[in-house]
């Protein structure tokens, strides 16, 4: 049955019967001057690894200047739902009719989807007019014509067998087994943090599928609000997003309306009727109410749209099937989009800044420090300033602080959102990069010792000047907000959570010097380095911090670790190398 509004595609026989799925990940590149048929020839090749989506040539480029590619992109490119035995081949020449396709990868959610980018969107509609809305006998339909497709095979049965399959692309992260065997595997702790780095950041196929699903959703709103520009932002755009972290969008209407002076020359001014509410939270909400109706009847892939209205921020959270994001949509939030690129710049300036921040957040996950229900606990957010202001204090500093870049600003970088100086430099050419050599490895144990011993009871963390500074009230956690100032985006810790967090850093500190004495053997089957900080506590663990810390103490790190080991060693399987982890008890 095909989905609710999405448009079919009937086209000629494109079906190969195989026997499985093909499962391993493959990007097919297709330049636009020539022809799809010539290009497939490289299908023979050997499948590559998919590429990262934050390579160093698009991290020098400015935030502004990614997102406007992304989106120019998102909007030559269509979603079509395939079957499950696709000839890819047939498929690209098939498509290929109506236009040079740039780019394309194969991906499975619920079924077997394509993300087929053209050279022109001009191709789009010669697509879309070929494509007619499905005829149901025991349902209605919805003729809802958007760029999410659902591709039909004339004939199935009739199909030949041939061996020119749809490779897909893997939109998940790895398991826990598979993690630990890549850990201790690896030469050092350095190389550790890097492998965690890859393994989990956003791929380029996987940041494709981000920016379609909101240009898709674009689409929707466009309706009511033709010009409007939904933006992705948060863990998606700033380089910190992982595999599975969700997709948060923000709904701009500043172009919306905007008075275009050139059009508006002479004595006469024209302006648009419209209604008016009490207040801008208001008119915020009604427009996602209204939005919120639109993806919940008419959406194709949109389900579980919730209207989360009377929240601080108003937003509407839906689930997109298609992509398997889950998705919280905002309006009114250009502070958002703005604390997204300044986190982009931080990212983009020092290659250890990402690796520090994903091992962090993998070990607080690992220990539930953080967690996806709104609560008490630490989110990913305050952990990254974290990292951030830790880096700042390094000698010479990794980071600089956000007045700094505030006064490498000039005309063009100034910015004030809702009262709020947010101006920093925005080109990353300007910046000066660090003098600062200190390893991974070294960073990790300074940041576990930093916060382990940091005065939590009476100094706040402040990107800003990059320095501690009295805590303005009692809050357990106080996390100055980079740009509205008055704001601590940790309010919500409670002080259990706080003080979890800090035995767990004393440990993993005092874990990782004793490493550095007592280094574990080659053949050990032991979990070591970040690996034995990302396996959680076994059950009778009691936290070194609460100890009577005398000499010996290399002796209680000792039998800590001990414990760690024996309690997690089911866990994990042998891998063969340098380093394995054991299975038998």
């Amino acid at each position: 049955m095909a989905a609710r509004g999405v448009g079919r595609l009937t086209c000629l026989p494109l079906c190969s019967q195989r026997s499985s799925r093909v499962l391993r990940s493959i990007s097919r590149h297709l330049s636009c001057p020539g022809t799809v048929a010539a290009k497939v020839r490289n299908e023979e090749q050997p499948p590559r690894g998919a590429k990262t989506g934050f390579e160093d040539r698009t991290l020098k480029k400015r935030f502004s200047e990614v997102q406007k590619e992304r989106r120019e992109q998102a909007q030559r490119t269509v979603l079509i739902h395939c079957p499950n035995n696709i000839n890819e081949k047939k498929f690209l020449k098939y498509l290929s009719q109506h236009g040079p396709i740039n780019n394309h990868f194969f991906y499975e959610s619920i079924g077997l989807y394509a993300v087929v980018e053209f050279c022109q969107k001009d191709s789009i509609n010669s697509l879309q007019n070929g494509t007619h809305t499905p005829s149901l006998s025991t349902e209605a339909t919805i003729p809802f014509k958007s760029r999410f497709l659902n591709l039909k095979l004339k004939n199935p049965s009739n199909q030949i067998s041939e061996q020119s399959f749809a490779h897909t692309n893997n939109q998940f992260p790895p398991s826990s087994k598979k993690l630990f065997e890549l850990l201790n595997y690896a030469e050092s702790i350095d190389d550790q943090l890097n492998i965690l780095l890859t393994t989990f950041q956003l791929t380029e196929e996987n940041i494709r599928l981000r920016h379609l699903t909101c240009s898709l959703i674009e689409d929707i709103a466009a309706a009511y609000f033709p010009g409007c520009v939904i933006w992705p932002f948060g863990s998606s755009v700033n380089t910190f997003g992982k595999l599975g972290c969700d997709l948060d969008m923000f709904l701009d209407l500043d172009e919306v309306g905007k008075l275009n002076v050139h059009k508006n020359a002479g004595n006469f001014l024209m302006e648009f009727q419209v209604k008016n509410v009490p207040s801008e939270r208001i008119a915020t909400q009604k427009i996602l109410s209204v939005i919120g109706e639109c993806l919940d009847n008419f959406g194709p892939g949109c389900v579980g749209v919730q209207k989360i209205l009377n929240a601080r921020c108003p937003l509407v959270r839906f689930s997109h099937q298609a992509s398997g994001f889950q998705c919280d949509l905002t309006a009114n939030n250009s502070i958002a989009l703005k604390s997204s690129e300044l986190l982009y710049i931080y990212g983009s300036l020092d290659s250890r800044v990402r690796a520090l921040v994903f091992s962090v957040r993998c070990w607080a996950r690992a220990h539930s420090l953080t967690s996806s229900i709104p609560g008490a606990w630490i989110t990913n957010f305050s952990l990254t300033v974290m990292v951030i202001f830790f880096l700042q204090r390094r000698s010479p500093p990794i980071l600089p602080t956000l007045d700094s870049l505030k006064s490498l600003a000039d005309a063009e970088d100034r910015c004030i959102l809702e009262g709020n100086n947010c101006t920093f430099i925005r080109d990353l050419k300007k910046i000066k990069p660090s003098g600062n050599t200190e390893t991974l490895e070294l960073l990790l144990k300074e940041f576990f010792e930093y916060y382990g011993n940091f005065a939590f009871n009476k100094n706040s963390i402040n990107i800003r000047q990059g320095k501690e500074q009295n805590k303005p009230d009692s809050s357990p956690l106080y996390i100055q907000n980079p740009f509205e100032t008055s704001l601590n985006i940790s309010k919500n810790v409670s002080p259990n959570q706080l003080q979890k967090f800090v035995e767990l850093a004393r440990d993993s500190a005092w874990i990782l010097e004793q490493e550095e004495k007592n280094q574990p053997s080659p053949s050990s089957r032991q979990p070591w380095g970040l690996a034995a900080l990302l396996l959680p506590p076994g059950p009778h663990h009691t936290s070194l911090s609460r100890k009577k810390r005398k000499k010996p103490m290399s002796e209680k790190v000792k039998g800590l670790l001990a414990t760690i080991k024996s309690n997690s060693a089911d866990s994990f399987a042998a891998t063969p190398g340098k380093r394995t982890v054991s299975t038998k008890a």
